[in-house]
């Protein structure tokens, strides 16, 4: 079996894995980075987003050995050492942008990625932009705050 080097938060990782191993398999059974979530397998919710190389992609659609080199941010790895939320995570809490929870860890990385990367300046650039992360619980809106919240004070 191959074997995968890469960072994921922050720590180095060797692990030996069959080839066609999914990174979200890899975050979630080898490493027990469960906040991941699986929702779909088909790349077409969201719930798996994490970080690779600093941009949002969908830890389901990615074979482990494409992350070869690479460093991986999970929702476990947002947070500062002293274990308080990041500023987005707070956001998220603070404008009700989460009901079940199950999208969040995925909408919340992907929010990163979008204050970090790309245009976040209207709520027509917060919505294009989570494009393609669904909540089948909260409408949208307060996720949308979230994401206004959390990058006013990541760029301020």
């Amino acid at each position: 079996m191959p074997t995968l080097s890469l960072t994921v938060n922050g720590q180095a990782e060797s692990l030996q894995i069959p080839a066609d191993r999914l990174l979200v398999d890899v975050l979630r059974q080898d490493l027990g980075l469960t906040g991941t979530h699986v929702g779909c397998d088909t790349a077409q919710c969201g719930a798996c987003t994490v970080l690779l190389n600093g941009h949002a992609v969908k830890a389901c659609n990615v074979l482990a050995l494409q992350a070869a080199g690479c460093e991986i941010s999970t929702i476990e790895g947002l947070s500062p050492p002293d274990g308080s939320l990041h500023v987005m995570q707070q956001a998220f809490k603070d404008c009700h942008g989460l009901q079940c929870g199950f999208c969040t860890p995925g909408m919340v990385m992907s929010a990163v990625d979008l204050v970090q990367n790309h245009a976040c300046e209207s709520e027509a650039d917060i919505r294009n932009g989570l494009d393609g992360n669904f909540c089948r619980c909260t409408g949208y809106q307060n996720i949308v705050r979230a994401v206004q919240q959390g990058a006013a004070q990541m760029k301020g």
